[in-house]
């Protein structure tokens, strides 16, 4: 399978953003992304977007639903958001939409900051595997993979997607 440019899938991403937002009334949103893939998106996205604002990043190990399965990370840090959650527009950005559970846990932690007027959720890729109803407003593309595959984004620049075999590395 051959994986798409993520930086062309960045610039797309821009221009269907500006034209969400547009359709929805929204100016001066507050960018979030989910570590860490998705700082690394929103930070290229931002640029693609020349636009200065700051970006709040979410750790959201502590309000996964699989922390008694998986563990915690062992790189937890903590998260920073140098704005106001009460009242204001997010764009909620990460990297792989699979599951849906990363986004559902970005959710509750953000309530947890205050109640946003909207949630943009915009992401890379959406692998179309979503064990919850959570579909993004802006994708990057939409693949379909086999049960034994992953995606895996590397960067921060140049950001760069490899497809991994899960088979072969038992």
């Amino acid at each position: 399978m051959s994986l798409p440019d993520p930086a062309e899938l960045i610039r797309q991403m821009a221009t269907d953003l500006n034209a969400h937002l547009s359709k929805r009334g929204i100016s001066d949103p507050r960018f979030i992304g989910i570590r860490t893939g998705g700082v690394w998106v929103a930070q290229a996205l931002l640029k693609a977007l020349n636009n200065p604002a700051p970006l709040g990043t979410l750790d959201v190990s502590f309000y996964r639903d699989d922390f008694s399965q998986n563990g915690l990370h062992p790189q937890v840090r903590p998260s920073d958001l140098p704005f106001e959650i009460e009242g204001q527009h997010l764009v909620l950005i990460d990297d792989v939409l699979m599951s849906g559970r990363t986004v559902r846990a970005a959710l509750n932690e953000l309530f947890d900051y205050g109640r946003p007027a909207s949630v943009t959720l915009v992401c890379l890729l959406d692998l179309d595997a979503g064990e919850l109803p959570i579909r993004p407003n802006v994708v990057g593309a939409t693949l379909s993979l086999a049960p034994d595959e992953r995606i895996k984004l590397s960067g921060p620049e140049p950001l760069a997607l490899e497809l991994q075999d899960l088979s072969t590395a038992l």
